[in-house]
């Protein structure tokens, strides 16, 4: 049973920084694709960011590149997103997600099979 558990989450002033955590337990991850989701309230849920667990291009929404980052650490099989410079349009609860096929684009939701809780960003002006 795959499980994500995020954290890392909290209110930050504009202009500042956070990075959420994602515990990732149960699965073969190596061969999985991870994505950072965010979802403000009354919009619909929106891709973030992206990569394979094994390595090699990451892919990020127009709105976040250059101020995003994803990463993982293989020994703690965790994933990261370094969120800086950020801006109050960023607000919004933070999922975690685990796509264990090939099939479908890195940046829609419908194709991750498993999914965290998520956290909350709060970001003030």
């Amino acid at each position: 049973q795959v499980h994500l558990v995020e954290s890392g989450g909290g209110l930050v002033q504009a202009g500042g920084s956070l990075r959420l955590s994602c515990a990732a337990s149960g699965g073969t991850f190596s061969s999985y694709r991870m994505g950072w989701f965010r979802q403000a309230p009354g919009k619909e849920r929106e891709f973030v960011a992206s990569m394979r667990w094994s390595g090699g291009s990451t892919y990020y929404t127009d709105s976040v590149k250059g101020r995003f980052t994803i990463s993982r650490d293989n020994a703690k099989n965790t994933v990261y997103l370094q969120m800086n410079s950020l801006k109050t349009e960023d607000t919004a609860v933070y999922y975690c997600a685990a796509k264990t096929t090939y099939s479908g684009t890195y940046s829609s939701a419908l194709g991750y099979d498993y999914w965290g809780q998520g956290t909350q960003v709060t970001v003030s002006s």
